[in-house]
């Protein structure tokens, strides 16, 4: 039997045309609640995306917007309102990222990364907090992070820089919050199998990768999508400012490993 933690829930998910999004906003609906799917450029995907919303049996709208524009976010959460009378969880997803050496990018991606996975957080954190807040509603916001907010991957400093700040951003939003019942909290999956990651490397190469980390493999979508879940679940409303870990093990030295020994 399908566990209905969101039964009469509205949530929005930016981002979530695809990859680890789209699993959210599809295991969300899976659960009882009425879903904002957002994309930037692929309206396409993103009514797959409602269509997969309506087969199990709840509803959703496809929301274009650019969340590193504050005013396209607000008018986004207002959509969302206008459509469904309220908005009690908010998943700041969407990302942007290139890899390239920092002494060496190029300077526009550079800021797009930090415009898009920084400031897009911060803009559906305020818009969405700002709801909740006329509403008098409790209401969770969960931010999704990654290792990379601690481990300096190199080729990926804008997008380093913007994880760690979000981090800090989402836990001073759990404080300055709390007297309005709204929870802020961090999923940090590690490395996901999605297209975003098919940007930046083949099927093999994946493969490969993944093997080598702890648990052998890359996450699925799928197992993002629960741990999101679980974070923003009004039956966890003890939890706040937290941050749920979900990479494989490989933000652990996986690297000293030097094989297995059984035991003496």
């Amino acid at each position: 039997m399908t566990q209905r933690d969101f039964e009469g829930q509205v949530v929005l998910v930016t981002g979530s045309s695809q990859g680890i999004g789209r699993a959210a906003i599809i295991e969300f609906a899976r659960q009882g609640a009425k879903v904002v799917v957002n994309y930037h450029s692929n309206p396409e995907k993103a009514e797959e995306v409602v269509a997969e919303v309506e087969k199990v049996g709840s509803e959703a709208i496809a929301v274009k917007c650019d969340v590193s524009s504050y005013e396209a976010v607000e008018a986004m959460v207002a959509e969302t309102v206008s459509k469904f009378g309220k908005l009690d969880i908010a998943v700041s997803n969407a990302v942007y990222s290139d890899r390239e050496f920092f002494y060496e990018a190029d300077l526009e991606g550079f800021r797009r990364t930090i415009d898009v996975t920084m400031w897009g957080a911060f803009h559906l954190l305020r818009a969405a907090s700002r709801q909740m807040i006329a509403q008098e509603t409790p209401g969770a916001v969960t931010v999704i992070s990654s290792p990379h907010a601690f481990i300096p991957a190199p080729k990926a400093m804008a997008y380093n820089m913007s994880k760690a700040a979000l981090e800090h951003m989402a836990k001073t939003a759990a404080i300055e919050l709390s007297d309005f019942k709204i929870r802020v909290n961090i999923v940090q999956p590690g490395w996901t199998d999605t297209p975003g990651e098919r940007k930046f490397a083949t099927d093999d190469v994946l493969e490969a990768g993944g093997a080598k980390i702890p648990a052998g493999r890359l996450g699925t979508p799928e197992e993002m999508a629960e741990a999101i879940c679980y974070m923003s679940s009004p039956r966890n409303t003890y939890m706040t400012g937290a941050t749920l870990l979900v990479d494989g093990g490989i933000s652990l030295p996986w690297w000293g490993k030097t094989g297995r020994a059984a035991p003496s």
